[in-house]
């Protein structure tokens, strides 16, 4: 038996800031993506041309946290 239901914009607000959301795995970067990730990364795109480039690409940023947090844990374990 499975049950289905609607979660408003503000309940789905809620759970996140509760933490009990689970996000899912951003979809993989192609090459071009990766690349450009890779240079803001790396301090060679400002935050005003990346802005853009996630408005157009939404899934950058995620990838970005990501990257981000990995780093933060590499450098706590050394």
């Amino acid at each position: 038996m499975s049950i289905h239901f609607t979660v408003s914009g503000l309940t789905r607000n809620l759970i996140h800031s509760l933490g009990l959301d689970h996000e899912q795995v951003p979809r993989p970067l192609t090459a071009e993506q990766s690349l450009l990730l890779d240079c803001y990364l790396a301090g060679q795109i400002p935050d005003s041309a990346w802005s853009d480039y996630v408005f157009e690409m939404p899934e950058l940023e995620k990838h970005a946290q990501i990257r981000r947090a990995q780093v933060r844990r590499a450098r706590s374990l050394t």
